[in-house]
């Protein structure tokens, strides 16, 4: 795990924009919520570092099958429609939530993911050294 040694700048760069874009989600779909603590932004930056460090990998193994913006777009996809979007649908769906708040929780991680892969794309991620 090198690599997240080696990218922690572009890594660091798409967790700020995860908890950016959670802070306008909250915001907005989420605005009689209890006042976030420091636990929970603590909990909340570690996940979406790690997110994101999972994500740079991703991207840094994508093979070259398709043009590089449509690799990182689509692994971003990929992941998200193989795993996050089971595990959200699931366990929300566990917790009684309502078919819209599913679907906007979904969402919301679809646009974090993609924003994230486009930002690391952008800054640049280096493969570990071989």
């Amino acid at each position: 795990m090198i690599y997240i040694l080696i990218n922690v700048a572009p890594i660091l760069v798409a967790t700020a924009i995860g908890l950016l874009l959670g802070a306008g989600y909250r915001a907005t779909f989420d605005r009689g919520a209890p006042r976030l603590n420091v636990l929970t932004l603590v909990i909340a930056t570690l996940g979406l570092f790690w997110f994101a460090s999972i994500l740079a990998g991703a991207l840094i193994l994508a093979p070259p099958k398709a043009a590089p913006w449509i690799m990182a777009v689509g692994s971003a996809v990929v992941i998200w429609a193989g795993f996050v979007l089971p595990v959200v649908a699931i366990t929300q769906s566990y917790r009684g939530a309502r078919g819209g708040q599913i679907a906007r929780d979904a969402a919301f991680w679809l646009v974090t993911m993609v924003a994230q892969a486009v930002a690391m794309k952008l800054i640049g991620l280096a493969p570990p050294p071989v």
